[in-house]
């Protein structure tokens, strides 16, 4: 098996089967060494009460929300889920760098959209997954991928569900790319 794929420009990734493997032994790891599950929605959860409680403090400890996570001494930066999105984030530039990825930011867009309105459509994407992810407790790393490898129903039947939505909205989307 090869370890490493090519594409059509000669860009190099992963083997895809290679790490679908190190995915499941980093899920494996994760939850011997620290007891939970892979996730980021949490990382950003605890970046948006860190930075609300920076601007107004007062404000951030009384919301009920926020206030469930601000404890006297202890940042909700200081955990786990904000490393592991860091090191994802490192990660991914140095192998952008070791396989020559990394160069002048640009727009990916399909002949029939422009690049305002991909950027456009990709920033309410992400609103609507950020707010799903607060709705569904977890983002699909956390409910999808560590849920079924737990053998948990409700795992399993998100991650069915996720794949499902994707292919329908691929199918009703598809005229932003093509």
């Amino acid at each position: 098996m090869n370890k490493v794929n090519s594409n059509r420009e000669g860009t190099h990734y992963l083997n895809p089967y290679l790490g679908g493997v190190l995915m499941g032994l980093l899920m494996i790891a994760t939850v011997f060494i620290s007891g939970r599950e892979l996730g980021i929605s949490g990382a950003v959860k605890d970046t948006v009460v860190e930075a609300a409680h920076v601007i107004s403090p007062a404000a951030a400890k009384a919301h009920p929300y926020y206030g469930q996570y601000i404890k006297e001494g202890k940042s909700p930066m200081d955990t786990w889920l904000v490393f592991e999105v860091l090191g994802v984030f490192i990660g991914a530039l140095l192998s952008g760098i070791i396989y020559k990825r990394v160069r002048k930011p640009f727009v990916e867009h399909g002949p029939s959209i422009s690049s305002k309105k991909r950027l456009v459509v990709a920033l309410i994407g992400g609103i609507l997954w950020g707010f799903g992810t607060r709705l569904g407790r977890g983002c699909t790393s956390g409910a999808a991928l560590s849920g079924s490898s737990t053998f948990s129903f409700g795992g399993v039947m998100v991650m069915l569900l996720i794949f499902a939505s994707a292919y329908l909205f691929a199918w009703l989307f598809r005229k932003l790319w093509t």
